[in-house]
């Protein structure tokens, strides 16, 4: 499984309304899309939310690296955000795990993404294998995020380039803390298509 997530920041006094306008025009256009796991259409609006910025975006796993390719450079809908906005860098990220919670038959409302620092120390273990624990408990609290009745999906992923992990989670109800150093999003519309193919 692949992630991968673009977006653009906008003006303080950029009218928001115009992507909530997009969404509900389009957003259904990817929902049967095959080797699309799921796919968050993300907007942060300054002032909520904790927000201190305009920002519209998508957050995608693909269960089919060919198929997100045919999105990306392939004529396969990426052409569209080149023509609205330009084109955006896209971070791409590898998939290590995902969690359905309770919510999942809901459309959820928010978003929250965590940047998860892989600490240097943890490659001094004597064994080499820090790095493997340090994630296998990142993925058993992931696993834990499936109990809460809120929860739609989570995901977590590896930026090898960086050595971190993002952690992103879809839920029904407003994430409680809003000040931590998480980004917190509204999501518009999630497009489902293959969603019962990403494995816990």
């Amino acid at each position: 499984m692949q992630v991968i997530q673009y977006g653009t920041h906008l003006p303080a006094d950029y009218d928001m309304r115009r992507f909530r306008e997009i969404v509900a025009r389009n957003g259904h256009l990817l929902d049967q899309r095959g080797g699309l796991g799921f796919k968050a259409y993300l907007m942060r609006e300054r002032g909520s939310l904790g927000s201190p910025v305009n920002y519209y975006g998508s957050f995608y796993v693909w269960t089919d690296a060919a198929a997100m390719a045919h999105f990306l450079v392939g004529g396969g809908a990426y052409e569209r955000i080149v023509r609205g906005l330009h084109r955006l860098p896209v971070e791409s990220w590898l998939a290590l795990a995902c969690a359905s919670g309770g919510g999942r038959a809901t459309n959820p409302r928010y978003a929250t993404r965590r940047i998860i620092d892989i600490p240097a120390h943890v490659d001094l273990d004597d064994d080499g294998l820090g790095l493997k624990r340090f994630v296998e408990e990142a993925c058993t609290s992931l696993g834990g995020l499936a109990s809460r009745q809120d929860l739609h999906t989570a995901v977590l992923a590896l930026d090898p380039v960086r050595w971190r992990l993002i952690s992103f989670e879809c839920s029904i109800e407003m994430p409680v803390a809003a000040g931590d150093e998480a980004e917190h999003y509204e999501v518009l519309h999630v497009s489902t298509p293959e969603i019962e193919r990403l494995p816990s």
